[in-house]
């Protein structure tokens, strides 16, 4: 008799492994003595979910258990990293639900994506130091699922709709459509959106982005600095205001491949 399997989602799969790591013969723990608010004592890391999603927990609480966890990701291996995404799947099925709702294609690529770069972010990325640490990284998670989401969409003026009153578009929707809309009529160009969502919407600081583009931090900050005037002098006149996002004729959408954790 042919054998059967049940094809799990990106987060589904995700759940399973928190699942066999928190119940493995010597779990890893949580040790929460010297957080003040947090209980003192080791947590498997299931009870750490637990505490952190109670809404009696403080946030400035939770801010200080994330950002030690981020650093036991980053010290102490990839079961720390499944630890700490198994911890933030709740905010992570928020956010892919928000981003899927009304879509009737298969929304694994979003939710892959949305994983891989979470993890980025835990393993590289976030500044533990800041503030919003969880907030920031699902943020980030967010922003590459919208990506995929409207992978077949693109910008363009609406030329094309009937003479008549027309209701503006609010400027200030999400920030990736704003800069979108932007590039789209001329305002900036997309390394200038590139530098801005890297370093006001991704967390990275302007020297790793002037890094990454082989040019001095101060040189980096300028460039940004003229490209965010531009795109406020803009939304001011109300330059953005008539500028939609106009789906492509049907097209596949971009497939994404699940990454696989480090050590399998």
């Amino acid at each position: 008799m042919p054998s059967t399997s049940i094809r799990l989602s990106p987060l589904d799969a995700h759940q399973r492994a928190f699942d066999l790591l928190v119940r493995r013969p010597v779990p890893i723990a949580f040790d929460g003595r010297g957080i003040p608010g947090c209980p003192p004592r080791l947590m498997a890391l299931d009870e750490l979910k637990a505490f952190l999603l109670n809404r009696d927990t403080a946030p400035q609480v939770r801010d200080t258990v994330w950002r030690e966890l981020v650093v036991r990701a980053r010290r102490d291996g990839a079961g720390w990293g499944i630890g700490a995404i198994g911890i933030a799947l709740p905010g992570l099925r928020k956010r892919a639900g928000n981003i899927t709702r009304g879509f009737h294609r298969d929304v694994e690529d979003i939710d892959a994506e949305m994983l891989k770069t979470f993890w980025e972010q835990l393993l590289e990325r976030v500044d533990a130091d800041q503030r919003r640490v969880l907030g920031r990284m699902l943020d980030a998670a967010e922003r590459a699922g919208l990506k995929i989401r409207y992978a077949d969409v693109t910008t363009d003026p609406l030329d094309s709709e009937p003479a008549g009153p027309r209701t503006p578009l609010q400027p200030w929707d999400h920030p990736d459509f704003v800069l979108a809309r932007a590039v789209a009529i001329g305002v900036i160009d997309a390394d200038d959106a590139n530098i801005i969502a890297e370093t006001r919407l991704e967390g990275a600081s302007v020297q790793v982005a002037a890094a990454r583009r082989g040019i001095q931090g101060q040189l980096a900050s300028h460039w940004r600095d003229q490209a965010e005037k531009r795109l406020i002098n803009a939304i001011r006149k109300g330059e953005l205001a008539h500028v939609r996002l106009r789906p492509h004729p049907a097209k596949p959408i971009h497939r994404t491949t699940l990454m696989a954790w480090p050590g399998e």
